[in-house]
C-alpha cells in the first residue's frame, strides 16, 4: 500500500452534517463508486467496509453494481494475495 493520505474535517462541518467520520467515508466512497471512479474493491476500502455490507449500502441506495475488466483483475490480485488462487 502507499502513503496514507489525511483529510482534515473540522468539527462543526461534521456536526453541521450531522455525520459522523466513519459515516463521511461511507458517503464519500458510495459517491465515488457512483461515478466510477472507484472499483468496488477500492470503495468498500475506502468505507472501511466488507465486501457484502458495501453492496447491502448500495441495494439499500439503488445503485446497480459495476462490475468490469479492472474489477476481474483486482479480484483476481486480491484472492492470489490471500492465496485463494
Amino acid at each position: 500500500m502507499g502513503d496514507a493520505q489525511v483529510i482534515e474535517i473540522s468539527q462543526d462541518v461534521l456536526d453541521s452534517s450531522r455525520l459522523t467520520m466513519e459515516q463521511v467515508r461511507v458517503e464519500l466512497a458510495i459517491s465515488l463508486y457512483n461515478q466510477k471512479r472507484l472499483s468496488i474493491g477500492k470503495a468498500r476500502e475506502l468505507a472501511g467496509l466488507s465486501l457484502w455490507e458495501f453492496r447491502q449500502y448500495l441495494g439499500q441506495r439503488q445503485i446497480p453494481a459495476h462490475y468490469d475488466i479492472p474489477d476481474l483483475k483486482e479480484d483476481i490480485r486480491t484472492l492470489k494475495k490471500a492465496g485463494r488462487l
